[in-house]
């Protein structure tokens, strides 16, 4: 059955995709599969959220239909722009829950400059610095939405790059080979383009580097303008267009791997909301992640129903 949404009366709504709205109910036709089995968050009314982009709007989704599924009435406020909007309204107690990265908690909203190379330590620190800010992560997923550069199959033929420290040995080797497209702020951040230079011991000419819009960058990359482009792990765009992403064999990028951050006051109250979204994350990982993202960014698909979908076809719910 096709998702049906109710407006609330009087709420301000924001539209963020097809189906997607923000303040109202979420009112999916589902059961308890793998997830809400008894219904546990029977009586509860609780409010998900997200960021603006593909995955977040799945991701929300995916919260919300737990819940769903568990018994609770939910309030979609999914689609919030910018990352310290939805991240506030969990802080405040406006939201519930939602998915949210670790490495944006730790080097965004705690103000740390230096990652942590081991995913796990890395969520611990996140986990035991926001105790004090009233906001609890739940156990991390696989997913790990980070900074990449990727190659069309072409240059993947003719160069035979796997790692960044390949495409570092090719840039001495063959200083010409080795061009990158790039966003602005990945061409200026520490923990992008010149902290992997150092971090791999590249010296690119400022003429093999070009700066550009996100999407433009995909698109590039596949033609062959530029032989390498900086994208995000978890893109559809990644296994739509069949491109070779190069490994961070020194693991410089952070680890942004996705986990719930619930308000803790609505845990204490509510917490069979772990149990409930523990499975959800469990199956997440980059694959995932990149199937699902591809059908809404590529297929034209609605983000919620994506979630959906997929959530039915692993039996987390009927």
């Amino acid at each position: 059955m096709k998702r049906t949404c109710l407006l609330l009366a009087g709420t301000l709504v924001v539209v963020a995709g097809c189906g997607l709205t923000s303040g109202s109910p979420m009112v999916d036709d589902v059961s308890p599969g793998t997830v809400g089995k008894s219904e546990p968050l029977k009586g509860a009314h609780l409010t998900v959220t997200s960021k603006e982009f593909t995955e977040q709007l799945i991701l929300g989704a995916m919260m919300g239909i737990a819940f769903e599924a568990a018994g609770a009435d939910v309030l979609d406020r999914t689609g919030i722009q910018g990352s310290i909007g939805a991240r506030e309204a969990v802080k405040s107690g406006d939201a519930d829950g939602m998915y949210e990265y670790t490495g944006t908690a730790w080097i965004t909203y705690l103000g740390n400059s230096k990652p942590i190379t081991d995913p796990l330590k890395q969520w611990q620190a996140v986990r035991d610095a926001d105790l004090k800010n009233g906001i609890t992560w739940l156990p991390p997923s696989a997913l790990n939405n980070t900074y990449a550069l990727a190659m069309n199959q072409a240059n993947f033929k003719k160069y035979g790059t796997k790692t960044l420290s390949e495409v570092a040995a090719l840039a001495k080797k063959d200083p010409g080979a080795v061009t990158l497209c790039v966003e602005s702020e990945f061409a200026n951040r520490a923990d992008g383009l010149p902290g992997m230079e150092k971090a791999y011991g590249m010296s690119l000419p400022a003429k093999n580097i070009t700066q550009m819009d996100t999407g433009i960058i995909y698109t590039q990359v596949k033609k062959g303008s530029c032989t390498y482009g900086e994208v995000f792990t978890t893109d559809g765009r990644i296994k739509s267009m069949n491109l070779a992403v190069m490994a961070d064999d020194k693991k410089f990028f952070p680890n942004y791997n996705a986990a719930p951050e619930i308000n803790t006051k609505a845990l204490k109250k509510w917490p069979a909301i772990a149990e409930v979204l523990a499975p959800v994350t469990k199956k997440l990982n980059n694959t995932v992640a990149q199937t699902l993202n591809a059908k809404v960014d590529v297929d034209g698909e609605d983000p919620h129903q994506v979630a959906l979908d997929w959530m039915k076809a692993e039996g987390l719910v009927k």
